[in-house]
């Protein structure tokens, strides 16, 4: 584990006057932040060789809630129209996507996984599980679910914050990074 180099006995730096703590969390999030970015960009390649990491978000979404609107999936990550049209763009050249009209609305289009797409994604990501379990596989399952509860805590908070900071067209969205 990384050391975060905290002392619980001294609760600020007589420097900054910055808890101790804040900085050790800032440090470790930060540590974790790069690797998961890194690890993302691998996580695409695995996908196909010409994904964008930034693509591999869209995977994610789509695996897990189904075919979305587009304009759906551009709120969920807050960015603009034109950024999520040009990332599908280069996900349907991949053939990893495809989109439809939404027959609830013929202006909408939906957009789904292929099923290239979903057998691709699916292969990297009980790869990226695998790997979670036995660089786990030390820690007590209750370390484990206390982690994953922390830091759903810490997301919904940040995701919270988002809504209420967003203009109010862009309510609905959040930006969750995955």
């Amino acid at each position: 584990m990384h050391d975060s180099g905290a002392d619980d006995n001294q609760v600020t730096d007589e420097a900054g006057g910055v808890d101790r703590v804040f900085l050790a969390l800032e440090r470790e999030l930060a540590v974790f932040l790069r690797r998961a970015r890194a690890s993302s960009g691998e996580l695409a390649r695995e996908v196909h060789p010409d994904l964008e990491s930034a693509a591999y978000g869209l995977l994610v979404r789509l695996g897990d809630v189904g075919q979305q609107r587009a304009t759906e999936l551009a709120g969920y990550f807050g960015v603009g129209k034109a950024t999520m049209s040009r990332q599908l763009r280069a996900l349907e050249d991949l053939g990893l996507i495809s989109r439809e009209p939404d027959p609830a609305d013929g202006r909408a289009v939906l957009v789904r996984l292929t099923d290239e797409g979903q057998a691709r994604f699916t292969r990297v990501r009980n790869g990226r599980r695998a790997r979670y379990a036995r660089r786990l596989a030390s820690w007590d399952r209750g370390e484990v679910a206390e982690l994953a509860r922390l830091l759903h805590r810490l997301n919904e908070e940040q995701e919270a914050d988002a809504r209420s900071a967003a203009p109010c067209g862009e309510c609905r969205g959040t930006a969750r990074e995955e």
